[in-house]
């Protein structure tokens, strides 16, 4: 939802999205019958489903997953204003701290270039 909220996808947001795929060991089974599952589903309903699932998640995982989410909105070299929405909003909804979400993908992004 998040790569195509700007009304387009591109192909760095794909490779970004392929990344965070290998990172976690997603198995190609799941990650194709998520996308397919998703693009039958209203996008409140996703974004609804999304936010159920991350308030089912430890601080530390929802970071982690704020984290993945700021890499991919930033991996086109633009984060769209309705990005910014979209991320802020389930921010929010999931009581997280944006200074933590911030520190983490910070770190996150300088473990990926010393790598």
């Amino acid at each position: 939802m998040l790569i195509n909220v700007d009304g387009r996808i591109d192909e760095r947001e794909m490779k970004m999205l392929q990344s965070i795929k290998q990172e976690e060991k997603i198995d190609d089974a799941i990650f194709q019958g998520f996308a397919k599952s998703i693009s039958t589903i209203k996008k409140q309903d996703i974004y609804a489903r999304g936010l159920a699932l991350l308030n089912g998640c430890t601080d530390e995982e929802k970071l982690c997953v704020f984290a993945y989410l700021f890499r991919l909105a930033e991996a086109d070299a633009t984060i769209d204003m309705s990005e910014i929405r979209l991320l802020m909003s389930a921010i929010k909804q999931t009581n997280v701290d944006f200074e933590d979400v911030e520190m983490i993908t910070r770190l996150s992004s300088s473990d990926k270039h010393a790598a």
